[in-house]
């Protein structure tokens, strides 16, 4: 193999391993996160947020620490009563995973765009707005 190649196959190593590997596991944070929104399971949701972790509600224009999302349970847990969470991975790179989600509480249904931050099984950041007023295109 001539030397430049060589150089050139031993830079593009590098770089890949520098940019670190694309996570697997990244759907599987994703669909515990879900499991416990539709429980308002506080303790899996503590262990899941990174603990500098950001959630934006854009729609409300709310950004919250990890303790205020923790602390906004409280209130969730009577919204999700009886409710059911529906969601697909639209896409996944280099640790943001954007997904599409459906809510569907017993009275309505409502569409979500959520981007996940992934830093190892954390959360570190979360972005939610809504898509639609139903989940019929869902």
């Amino acid at each position: 193999m001539a030397p430049a190649l060589l150089r050139l196959l031993y830079l593009s190593i590098v770089l890949l391993t520098a940019a670190g590997p694309v996570r697997a596991d990244d759907a599987a944070v994703i669909g515990k996160w879900y499991g416990a929104l539709l429980t308002a399971d506080r303790a899996v949701l503590s262990e899941l947020l990174a603990e500098n972790a950001r959630i934006r509600l854009d729609d409300l224009g709310i950004e919250q620490s990890k303790d205020e999302f923790i602390a906004s349970m409280d209130e969730w847990e009577g919204a999700v009563a009886g409710a059911a969470i529906r969601h697909r991975i639209d896409s996944q790179a280099a640790g943001v995973t954007t997904v599409t989600a459906c809510y569907d509480f017993p009275a309505n249904d409502i569409m979500m765009q959520e981007t996940f931050t992934i830093e190892g099984d954390h959360v570190a950041a979360s972005t939610q707005a809504t898509v639609a007023e139903n989940c019929d295109s869902f």
